[in-house]
């Protein structure tokens, strides 16, 4: 079969590979479509720590069964799936406790296992959520990282008539950001450099702010006479949007750190404490916000189908992550066709 395989740092190659062994209480996937994520990215970088060479990429996909081995939870051969791609261990103390989500070993399918962007894989029915026929399978694709922001949500304890600020205008900015139209937000302020991405936000009617041109904290202080904002997600990763976040939420405000960031970074603790505001981390999502996220969709369909981008053909991806590295290029959500 096709597979689009880590080779070694800056390499990826179509390469013909075995089909994968059947697993037991199991499915075998027949691939659709996959999304590339902010951590194929890194993975293709040589940055992430765990993904080892030869490796087939990608957690964000959808299919349809083709085949069962054993199970017991209902699954049959033509229905539309998706998966909770998180490797828990069971045993340490986050899993004892009912978070297995922040598991002290946690792996994930296409980072310590072979992943979706190839033609099959097999993967436990434990993990399957079948997909609504109203959705299709461009959106499904989404499901993944839109189950990133379901959980930034509850982390920030989100209420309706919040009103948001999102650091950062890539795809899981832009989801939270929809998630939040949809929930009740009073508004929604999104900052970022690209002129493009920003194009696609204003298109969805939150407020932008290109911050190669504007200050954040200036702007927020401005429209909201210094009081600041109720809720700031910091989806970017970067130094600068570190620095601002406590300036930009309001006294009690709550400040989620949805995106990774790579290296410390400084932050004005000041602001916690005079500000009295909340700090939260949120990592992933439980295997419920990601149900909820499958759940959810078919609802929001119409705004998610602007977050994709482009759809490259599987036999053509090797060029793949060069086009998303190219700033002469607009993308913001890449899938991999599997069928093409």
């Amino acid at each position: 079969m096709k597979a689009l395989v880590y080779a070694e740092p800056s390499k990826v190659e179509v390469r013909d590979v075995p089909e994968p062994k059947p697993l037991d209480q199991a499915a075998k996937i027949r691939m659709r479509y996959c999304g590339v994520c902010g951590t194929d990215i890194a993975i293709v970088g040589g940055k992430h720590p765990r993904a080892t060479p030869p490796l087939t990429i990608g957690h964000e996909f959808v299919g349809t069964i083709e085949e069962m081995n054993g199970g017991t939870l209902g699954f049959k051969p033509g229905d539309r799936v998706v998966a909770y791609p998180l490797l828990s261990c069971g045993v340490c103390r986050p899993c004892r406790t009912g978070t297995p989500h922040v598991c002290e070993t946690l792996r994930l399918i296409g980072i310590d296992r072979n992943g979706g962007m190839a033609d099959y894989a097999w993967v436990g029915e434990d993990a399957l959520f079948k997909v609504d026929d109203s959705l299709s399978d461009r959106i499904a694709a989404l499901i993944e990282p839109l189950a990133v922001a379901v959980r930034s949500l509850h982390q920030a304890r989100f209420q309706l008539q919040d009103s948001a600020v999102i650091t950062g205008a890539g795809p899981i900015g832009i989801l939270t950001a929809i998630v939040l139209k949809r929930s009740g937000a009073s508004r929604i302020v999104i900052s970022d450099v690209d002129d493009a991405r920003l194009a696609v936000c204003r298109d969805l009617g939150f407020e932008t702010v290109n911050v190669k041109d504007a200050s954040l904290v200036d702007y927020v202080a401005e429209t909201t006479h210094g009081e600041g904002m109720d809720v700031v997600f910091e989806c970017s990763g970067v130094d600068s949007a570190a620095a601002d976040m406590t300036k930009i939420a309001r006294v009690g405000g709550m400040i989620c750190m949805t995106g990774i960031h790579k290296a410390p970074r400084a932050v004005d603790l000041r602001d916690l404490n005079f500000k009295e505001q909340i700090l939260v981390g949120s990592r992933v999502y439980t295997k419920r916000e990601f149900g909820q996220a499958v759940r959810y969709a078919p609802q929001i369909s119409d705004d998610l189908e602007k977050v994709v981008t482009q759809v490259v053909p599987l036999t053509q991806s090797e060029g793949i992550f060069e086009m998303i590295n190219d700033p002469a290029v607009t993308t913001l959500k890449v899938l991999v066709d599997c069928a093409a």
